[in-house]
């Protein structure tokens, strides 16, 4: 079960091009589903979140924090990832992805130099760390910033 494959129960959801206050006979008619007079039951009623001129609960509430638009979301993944590669092994984003150790890089692709790594690899990433350079470098493999 995953969010992707949420749906509503069979015959809970009904469709939203009913038309209403078309006589008795239609089953919605007369006040149209509207009760009996009321401010609700009639045309202008006040928007949602409306307290009748009391502070409404949005404007009561602080403000917090802040959601810079610049920010990078970029994928981190340790060098002992890299292990599944053979020998002189060309690694990009693109292999990362075809391997399954990355599923959707947004913004990029770091390494990072946590675990062990035995082989030599071409490895071409948006950014590394310097412990994880140094460890692919050190096995003879390179490090190329895309």
């Amino acid at each position: 079960m995953e969010l992707s494959n949420l749906k509503p129960a069979e015959g809970s959801k009904h469709s939203d091009n009913f038309r209403r206050g078309r006589g008795h006979g239609s089953g919605n008619g007369k006040t149209a589903g509207k009760g009996h007079k009321g401010q609700k039951a009639r045309s202008g009623a006040p928007r949602i979140g409306f307290e009748g001129g009391q502070m409404p609960l949005y404007r009561r509430i602080p403000k917090r924090g802040f959601k810079n638009i610049n920010t990078l979301e970029i994928v981190a993944i340790n060098v002992s990832a890299l292990e599944v590669f053979d020998n002189g092994t060309t690694v990009t984003v693109d292999t990362l992805i075809e391997k399954g150790i990355v599923s959707n890089p947004k913004d990029g692709v770091k390494i990072l130099g946590n675990g062990e790594l035995t082989k030599k690899l071409d490895v071409k990433a948006n950014a590394f760390s310097a412990t994880a350079k140094e460890k692919i470098e050190a096995l003879g493999g390179t490090t190329e910033v895309i």
